[in-house]
């Protein structure tokens, strides 16, 4: 009797032990996991954002609910925005005159899910093609349908099958420090031909892209690598020089 007694002393004694070591155990997890979280966000933030395509805008390129990789620090070291980038930029002031108002609690948790490519994309966000930039004349049609940029018709292959260059005649000169953008689905792209007439003229900032889209990260299948439009990048630049 003794003996049991003892051996149950033993393991009630030890019961606190063992419970303090399972509380420590949740808590390192925890708190592990809220780490990895923060640094993964730190990284969404500053480095490489996943961004949810959220419309038919860019077919045949980007289909509605891939994932592309943003890469943010593409533009941080004096580059700028090229021609034939896919870009991803905030709207506001541009596409969109003012952002829509949001609880502030859920505008937090759908920014954070956004960030992490589990929703779509802000109102303001949009991605789209640099056709032109600073400098540039761009217009549409020439005598073949096609839009030129400083002159030069452009071969536009990335169009989505069946899609005319333009619809809406344009002629227009890009202000230093913004950008000429259009989507590869002409047909359902709403971008910088449909706000010819708002303020700002449908140039959007360089200062407000957020980065350049250089992979599809999702789904699996669909995994690639996002080059620039050749096209595009031939262009010779405003005023007679070659870019």
């Amino acid at each position: 009797m003794d003996t049991e007694a003892q051996h149950s002393e033993r393991g009630r004694s030890s019961d606190p032990e063992e419970r303090s070591r399972s509380v420590l155990l949740r808590r390192r997890f925890w708190l592990a996991g809220c780490a990895g979280a923060v640094l993964l966000l730190l990284f969404n933030h500053f480095v490489m954002q996943p961004f949810q395509i959220p419309s038919r805008s860019m077919e045949p390129t980007l289909k509605t609910g891939d994932r592309v990789l943003v890469n943010k620090v593409a533009y941080r070291f004096g580059s700028e925005p090229a021609r034939g980038d896919l870009v991803v930029f905030d709207g506001t002031g541009s596409f969109v005159q003012e952002a829509p108002e949001r609880d502030p609690v859920a505008g937090l948790l759908h920014g954070a899910a956004a960030a992490l490519g589990l929703a779509e994309p802000a109102d303001t966000d949009f991605v789209k093609r640099v056709v032109g930039v600073g400098g540039d004349r761009v217009t549409c049609c020439d005598k073949g349908g096609r839009v030129e940029v400083n002159g030069v018709p452009v071969d536009e292959r990335y169009l989505y099958p069946g899609d005319a260059p333009s619809q809406v005649p344009f002629d227009i000169v890009v202000p230093e420090g913004a950008l000429w953008v259009m989507g590869d689905h002409r047909s359902q792209s709403r971008d910088s031909r449909d706000h010819l007439g708002s303020p700002g003229g449908g140039m959007v900032p360089v200062d407000h892209v957020i980065g350049r889209a250089d992979w599809i990260g999702w789904p699996f299948g669909r995994w690639t690598e996002l080059e620039p439009a050749g096209a595009l990048r031939d262009v010779p630049e405003a005023g007679g020089g070659h870019g």
